[in-house]
């Protein structure tokens, strides 16, 4: 669950590596935010990325709003994956994971990035394309092209 603005090499991997370990994957993009006004539209945001995975049908796209534990449990979802690039994302997905626990009854697994992709960040790439650098290297391609 997340922004996903771009999603990024490093969200497939995660997304890649998971899947083995379940019969369906649901990943949740958050839905527009006030907070965040240059984002793009959700909608165009989950169309990249059902296009990356159009292949696959163990895996649904879908916007949420609110907390990601009530989609998750809306969704009948056992399990929150997160991916962890640092320890600064570990503190941060470690107390929401113990409020998805508590409040939720969801379980949230934390799978570590690959070593090479812990630089690669939404935010990161964002910038870079802000001053014209072509981030195409960090957005994943769909296998079969």
């Amino acid at each position: 669950m997340g922004s996903f603005n771009p999603f990024t090499i490093g969200h497939d991997s995660i997304v890649r590596r998971v899947l083995p370990l379940f019969d369906r994957l649901v990943i949740g993009v958050v839905g527009d935010n006030v907070h965040k006004p240059d984002m793009p539209a959700a909608v165009e945001r989950m169309e990249a990325i059902r296009r990356l995975y159009g292949d696959e049908d163990r895996i649904e796209v879908k916007s949420y709003h609110g907390l990601a534990m009530d989609f998750a449990k809306a969704e009948g979802a056992l399990y929150i994956i997160k991916g962890v690039r640092s320890v600064s994302d570990f503190e941060y997905e470690q107390w929401q994971a113990d409020f998805n626990r508590r409040l939720g009854g969801i379980e949230t697994i934390l799978l570590y990035t690959e070593p090479e992709l812990s630089s690669v960040s939404s935010s990161a790439l964002r910038e870079l394309q802000h001053f014209g650098v072509d981030i195409s290297p960090f957005l994943p391609k769909k296998e079969n092209q």
